[in-house]
């Protein structure tokens, strides 16, 4: 006899395959990836090692990658496809992460490695997560840069991921290092060293079904164009601080932000669209209000960021929230090149005033996130304002090892670990979870993890520090 979760799993599974494949069909169309975000610390305990007394380190990150909760790395944008039919997974994400330590006297470190576009391939019950690796070996220094690496092996427990909707999530899956991952991971660790957990959220697209014709139809009218001394759009990106947004949402505030009035989360940055105002190309001055607010919240913490302006003039640009002065960055050589004016990561300093916004947390002066501001002055130049990372559809931007159930007795546990935590697999199963299925809402596999940390990482600071700034 089945123990009553692998019965409920399995009832599940066949419950879920009856909502969402259609009657007579003998093969469920595949479905293309198309946005969303792995969040995986890798191992926490290595984290520690590279910032800590010994190797004095650091990790810096490339590609748009962010930070979350509390030793977690963010990559976005992903790709791919997914077989409701077969239940395979393949799903591709953007951005890495470089870790540095034991500086040499010419400069280099004994220690380098950089982790970039992991990918999670999902078939026959079976997973694994590929990584571009480049490292230095620990006695030769030799370098070395292998692609799509397969670092990982996933543990899945046998749960059949077939007739999902979207968005597809698998929370805390348990993973340990694979012997490729090992030899390319420089010899820190042996095969079969559990790493921290994975997870993700990809939203999936049925194949288009539109015309050939209609999207080859041209425009009948040609766009307006801007007033004299106005533009046609503008876009502004800013994440604050990066360790303000790691304090907000850890262990110690405990918090989360909220997005409104089309402000959108770009995993490292938040981006307020919707410019309008003046821009004078001879004095290479601006003057743009932009839509959208965020919101942060947590224990002792509510600060709301909202009408967002930019000034730029003499070769100086500020940014204010609700008319007061935040962080001020140079901006000068604003110039339109092909009707598009751009700032790129701008390195910015937070004002006296705007030391008072943020409570004294961080004192006047302190080095805040870089700013990068796209201005399209004629409407053609609009569709050239740089994309943002796709974090997917998935809404509050918390630690996913949060992620609520529909039943308390499904409740994953709320913690992050370290890579060394024993973990045990189950399906959450609820009515609410088969109704949310049969609309079409998602189908989620959550993972609840032991207790038990012997490689935790020391307790963090209980306010936002500047470290990895």
């Amino acid at each position: 006899m089945l123990p009553s979760r692998s019965f409920a799993a399995a009832l599940l599974t066949a419950v879920l395959g009856a909502l969402l494949v259609p009657a007579g069909t003998a093969h469920a169309e595949d479905r293309t990836v198309r946005g969303g975000r792995l969040d995986w610390g890798i191992k926490s305990s290595f984290q520690s090692y590279v910032t800590g007394p010994v190797a004095q380190g650091s990790w810096a990150l490339l590609g748009g990658a962010a930070t979350t909760g509390a030793n977690q790395f963010r990559f976005h944008s992903a790709t791919g496809a997914y077989d409701p039919g077969g239940g395979s997974l393949d799903a591709a994400f953007s951005g890495g992460v470089r870790f540095t330590g034991h500086r040499k006297a010419d400069g280099t470190h004994q220690l380098d490695l950089t982790v970039a576009r992991p990918t999670v391939r999902v078939s026959g019950g079976r997973g694994t997560l590929y990584a571009d690796l480049t490292s230095r070996a620990k006695g030769s220094g030799t370098v070395t840069t292998a692609r799509q690496v397969p670092l990982a092996a996933l543990s899945l427990g046998g749960i059949d991921m077939r007739g999902g909707s979207t968005p597809i999530a698998l929370n805390n899956v348990p993973a340990t290092l694979t012997s490729q991952g090992a030899a390319a991971f420089a010899g820190y660790y042996p095969a079969g060293t559990v790493l921290d957990p994975v997870s993700l959220s990809v939203d999936t697209r049925a194949p288009s079904r539109a015309p050939a014709s209609a999207s080859a139809e041209p425009s009948a009218t040609a766009p307006a164009t801007p007033s004299a001394g106005g533009f046609a759009d503008a876009a502004v990106d800013w994440g604050v601080r990066r360790t303000f947004r790691e304090y907000v949402t850890g262990p110690v505030a405990g918090g989360r932000w909220t997005l409104t009035g089309g402000a959108r989360d770009g995993g490292a940055l938040f981006r307020f669209p919707a410019g309008h105002g003046t821009y004078d190309a001879e004095k290479g001055a601006l003057a743009a209000e932009f839509a959208g607010a965020v919101r942060f919240t947590g224990a002792h913490l509510d600060l709301t960021l909202d009408r967002i302006a930019v000034r730029v003039e003499a070769g100086r640009g500020t940014l204010s929230s609700a008319g007061r002065p935040l962080i001020t960055f140079p901006a000068s050589g604003l110039a339109p090149r092909d009707g598009l004016v751009t700032l790129t990561e701008a390195p910015a300093t937070l004002t006296a005033e705007g030391a008072q916004v943020f409570a004294g947390m961080y004192p006047a002066g302190t080095r805040m996130d870089p700013l990068s501001l796209a201005v399209a002055v004629t409407d053609a130049a609009r569709a050239r304002i740089p994309a943002l990372p796709d974090l997917g559809t998935q809404a509050a931007p918390s630690s996913p090892s949060a992620t609520p159930s529909p039943s308390a007795s499904a409740s994953p546990a709320a913690s992050t670990g370290s890579g060394s935590d024993r973990t045990g697999l189950y399906t959450a199963v609820a009515g609410a979870a088969l109704v949310a299925a049969a609309a079409g809402a998602g189908w989620v596999l959550v993972r609840r993890r032991r207790a038990g940390r012997p490689e935790e990482p020391a307790a963090p600071a209980a306010a936002p520090t500047t470290d990895h700034q």
